[in-house]
């Protein structure tokens, strides 16, 4: 079976962890860092490029060494650099730089001086009184220690999104291969959409059914079996991920479904719907006394009670019923319905390939118009443009735009918000663009009222088009920074300013709570890819999918909208 992105992302990622205790180059440490990012936010499968003979050193920070990495990895499943690392470092070792305020010069010490290998020996250490003792620790870090440890081997592990597709998608693929299989369908928090997803839920038809539990068993990325049975069987994958598929009959298929694609309290609500009218949901289907009346499809489930289909991004019981009940639901946005894309970097600043490439590969995507928007020349890290390499950049746009067919490519900049909220580049260049995607990309730890006011100072600027990745968060990386958000959509509203959704896997930013308070507000929500390379344009289902929780509809999302009404929509009254 193939390696997915993920895995080799992680592979580096456990190398960058390593070196690092091991004291190593820094500049070593941030390549294998950098490269986990790139690969692991691909969109289009590191695989599949080198089937297609493409040269993985065209992708940002991959060379020689990486590349062949990379290849070695997806060839074999294994790093020889890793495996010898390994030896000198066990590797639980890493798991202790997740720990706040361990770094890995503590990591080290740690480990030489008490011999610390795992969470678990950290914390019986720390409990001990044996690590306030050592220097750079005391006794205030050492219950820091005890409190952090006991808060992270309380959590539940839980995957993004995107990495968890990696995973799925192939398996359910492999067992969609299957002679013996009728239909089969990835459930869960997967299936509504959730920025993470704690296993995965898989439901199958299939002719026998023991054949099919016997090949999902066999998938070669099964690290342990947990269970195996006729019609239910349960693994682990080697990334971690556990996968439960249960084997049903055709005629329950509907009412399994909608059982395991949850939430738990939409099941509730639709349940006590089904009490209400005499009637027993279960797994197995609808049954008025020994009967089954329903079942077969969720449509016939939700027809049971009374309602029209409910789209699983919106089963979490936060007023779908309702609405079902009074005819209004929304219409949810697809992937299909974007016809353009506002924010995208080419190697002008951090990103990859060429704003011609990067125009061919959204159009083959089905785009008609997209956006360049490099970072302004404050973020040095990712070599923003000043106001004259960006005028330079305004001119080859128009260039390049006079030999494209079918795609537009609209002329624009991420610009840096300021800590006083003025924007990173002069008025006198920005009026030049067509869009303007103002960003934080500092000072995350204002306070509330000084962020907030940040952002609504730059939103006055007439120039700026949207407001990019809204709260700054990266998913179980960074917490979004203390803004007003309602202030903040009140003030889009008032100024006639947009939102973005970012698509991007590790921010899925607005939120789904905020989209529905923009579509509320009547705010026009962007859902951008923010790609740094062809291959990542693909993110925008995930973008998308964020949307549809968010209760979106076509004529709620900015960039479905032709480019003349695009256009129209970007320019502010003066």
């Amino acid at each position: 079976m193939p390696v997915v992105n993920a895995t080799v992302a992680a592979v580096f990622e456990q190398i960058a962890d390593l070196l690092d205790i091991e004291g190593a180059n820094p500049f070593r440490i941030r390549a294998y860092r950098n490269a986990a990012r790139t690969i692991g936010g691909l969109g289009t499968d590191v695989g599949t490029l080198l089937k297609r003979g493409e040269d993985l050193r065209e992708l940002p920070g991959i060379g020689d060494d990486l590349a062949a990495k990379t290849r070695e990895i997806v060839e074999t499943g294994k790093s020889a650099f890793l495996d010898r690392l390994q030896k000198q470092v066990p590797p639980a070792v890493a798991e202790l730089l997740r720990i706040p305020g361990l770094g890995p010069k503590r990591v080290r010490t740690l480990y030489h001086d008490l011999d610390v290998q795992s969470l678990e020996q950290l914390l019986r250490a720390a409990r001990d009184g044996r690590i306030h003792e050592l220097p750079g620790f005391g006794a205030k870090t050492e219950s820091r220690i005890v409190e952090a440890v006991q808060a992270q081997l309380s959590k539940v592990r839980r995957f993004k999104l995107a990495v968890a597709a990696q995973h799925a998608e192939p398996l359910l693929a492999y067992l969609k291969a299957s002679p013996d299989v009728v239909d089969v369908v990835i459930a869960g928090s997967f299936r509504r959409m959730c920025e993470t997803v704690g296993d995965l839920d898989i439901l199958a038809t299939a002719q026998p059914s023991a054949k099919v539990m016997e090949r999902f068993v066999r998938y070669e990325e099964v690290r342990e079996v947990l269970s195996h049975g006729a019609t239910r069987g349960s693994v682990v994958l080697k990334s971690g991920l556990q996968v439960d598929l249960r084997v049903v009959a055709p005629e329950c298929f509907g009412a399994a479904l909608h059982y395991f694609t949850g939430s738990k309290a939409h099941n509730i609500s639709i349940r006590r719907l089904a009490q209400a009218r005499g009637l027993k949901l279960n797994e197995y289907g609808v049954f008025r006394g020994a009967r089954r009346i329903a079942g077969e499809t969720e449509q016939s489930v939700y027809a049971s009670v009374g309602l029209p289909y409910i789209e699983p991004e919106l089963r979490e019981d936060h007023g779908e019923i309702e609405a079902a009940r009074t005819g209004r639901l929304p219409n949810l946005v697809e992937t299909a319905d974007l016809k353009g894309d506002l924010h995208a970097h080419s190697k002008a600043s951090d990103g990859h390939d060429s704003i011609r490439d990067m125009a061919l590969a959204a159009k083959a995507r089905g785009l008609s118009y997209m956006a360049i928007t490099e970072h302004s020349r404050r973020l040095t890290v990712a070599h923003g443009l000043d106001p004259v390499r960006l005028a330079r950049q305004i001119d080859e746009i128009d260039l390049l735009n006079r030999e494209l067919a079918g795609l537009t490519v609209l002329k624009g900049i991420e610009v840096d918000i300021l800590e006083d909220g003025m924007l990173d580049l002069p008025d006198s260049i920005l009026s030049r663009l067509d869009v303007v995607v103002a960003a934080v990309h500092s000072k995350f730890g204002l306070s509330c009222a000084r962020q907030t006011e940040r952002i609504l100072k730059a939103m006055d600027n007439p120039h700026v088009s949207l407001l990019a990745h809204p709260t700054g968060r990266l998913i179980d990386e960074r917490e979004p920074y203390d803004v007003d958000m309602p202030r903040v959509i009140r003030k889009a509203r008032a100024a006639r300013c947009h939102l973005e959704l970012n698509a991007h896997p590790e921010r899925l930013d607005l939120l789904d709570s905020y989209c529905r308070m923009a579509r509320e507000e009547g705010v026009l929500v962007s859902v951008n890819s923010d790609a740094h390379s062809v291959h990542e344009f693909d993110n925008l289902r995930f973008g998308v999918g964020q949307a549809r929780r968010g209760w979106l509809e076509k004529k709620d999302v900015l960039n479905t909208r032709t480019l003349k009404e695009v256009r129209k929509l970007l320019r502010r009254p003066g």
